[in-house]
């Protein structure tokens, strides 16, 4: 349960850094406010025993002030924030939140895309991969103050689950099972 909420000046963070550009374009002088974010890889996981998708169910604060509810359904993901390859940060972010040790190998490079470009500008990295139980070695769940919590998907559902607009979910998810749809699922 979400309560005590209060709001104050976000002046310092490891996370968000406010901007303003001041550009000419055209012949016009312009101004833009934006925040600077880390770049992140998101991971379609594709359960191929269940024959569902994994995804993670978390509490977003901006979500909460668009919909008094702040749930949403997301892929596997993380921030781009250490000296790594993106491939391995997909590969700890998948143990981190859902519990499943994947081979780096297997980790897939789907594309990369941009998201909130009118504020932020930040690069998804997406990639997929597929587990079974014996790659499960805990809950998941995220680390420290994370509060994720894996959900199975059927792939059966899937399609009408994208379509829900009652279900708050990532762009980024939707293009992904699209991407599976497209690609895997007739194999």
């Amino acid at each position: 349960m979400i309560k005590d909420i209060r709001f104050s000046a976000c002046e310092n963070s490891s996370f968000v850094k406010t901007k303003r550009m001041s550009y000419t374009q055209q012949g016009r002088a312009k101004v833009w406010d934006m925040v600077e974010v880390h770049d992140s890889v998101a991971i379609l996981i594709y359960h191929t025993e269940k024959k569902a998708f994994v995804l993670v169910k978390q509490f977003r604060p901006p979500v909460f002030l668009k919909n008094d509810d702040g749930f949403t359904h997301e892929l596997c993901a993380g921030i781009v924030d250490k000296e790594c390859s993106l491939e391995q940060i997909a590969k700890e972010e998948v143990d981190e939140e859902c519990g499943y040790n994947i081979p780096l190998e297997k980790i897939e490079r789907i594309s990369s895309f941009y998201t909130s470009v009118g504020f932020a500008g930040s690069k998804q990295n997406l990639y997929y991969c597929e587990v079974d139980e014996s790659m499960k070695e805990h809950d998941g769940g995220g680390i420290e103050v994370e509060e994720i919590e894996v959900v199975y998907l059927d792939v059966d559902e899937a399609e009408a689950f994208v379509l829900d607009e009652s279900k708050a979910k990532t762009p980024g998810m939707m293009y992904a099972m699209m991407w599976w749809f497209q690609t895997r699922s007739k194999k």
